[in-house]
């Protein structure tokens, strides 16, 4: 029984998540245990899993009367978890340059996905995030913390809904120096890799907040 328990409470959790990253919930929005219990076909007791995952890892809080909502992330406290992240992956970028090739497979893989979507169709935004998620995540990896990749990985989390997949003029650019920080690990240049990666989220903090004060 628990064990059922468990499957449905990380499914219910994985669905709820999608859907704040995606902005079908959104900010504020209150979870309600019963409502989504119905609209997920489970009891309350998974979901009731699910939104205290949530809460723990940042995308939902718990309102001043106790009832859980959908977290609102100010711009403030993106700016600050991007020059974090900016600190962070630098340095990642710099140690993955130095780690030597044994990730160099999976980094011409990316590369070459980059590639595909620059001269083919243009991508749907989950497979342009799947590609983000999957190059910082490994770069990330390859610097050899589990604490630097973890780190990563939560801060990189609460910034998904304004990745370059929701800010259509940063999709070419935001390839072109995806390939820039690539090309920099693979030369085993530590400081141009560190470089490259500064300039990346430099440009991502600029463009959201041009995106927040001009959306259309």
């Amino acid at each position: 029984m628990t064990e059922v328990t468990e499957t449905l409470g990380g499914s219910a959790f994985k669905r709820l998540k999608a859907m704040i990253l995606d902005g079908t919930l959104e900010p504020g929005m209150r979870l309600s245990e019963k409502k989504f219990a119905d609209l997920l076909g489970v009891s309350r007791t998974p979901v009731r899993e699910a939104i205290s995952q949530l809460i723990s890892e940042g995308l939902a809080v718990r309102s001043p009367g106790g009832t859980p909502v959908v977290n609102r992330i100010s711009l403030n406290d993106l700016m600050e978890i991007l020059h974090v992240r900016s600190l962070l992956e630098c340095e990642a970028a710099r140690k993955a340059a130095l780690a030597g090739d044994v990730s160099d497979d999976e980094l011409k893989a990316i590369r070459q996905r980059v590639e595909r979507f620059l001269q083919g169709q243009r991508p749907s935004a989950t497979e342009h995030s799947e590609l983000d998620i999957d190059l910082h995540n490994l770069i990330a990896r390859m610097g050899g913390s589990k604490l630097l990749t973890e780190l990563i990985d939560r801060l990189k989390l609460k910034t998904r809904m304004y990745d370059q997949g929701s800010i259509p003029d940063r999709f070419v650019p935001g390839c072109h120096e995806h390939i820039a920080i690539i090309d920099a690990i693979l030369d085993r240049d530590a400081e141009a890799a560190s470089d490259a990666m500064k300039l990346h989220l430099k440009n991502v903090r600029e463009s959201i907040i041009s995106h927040i004060y001009h959306p259309f």
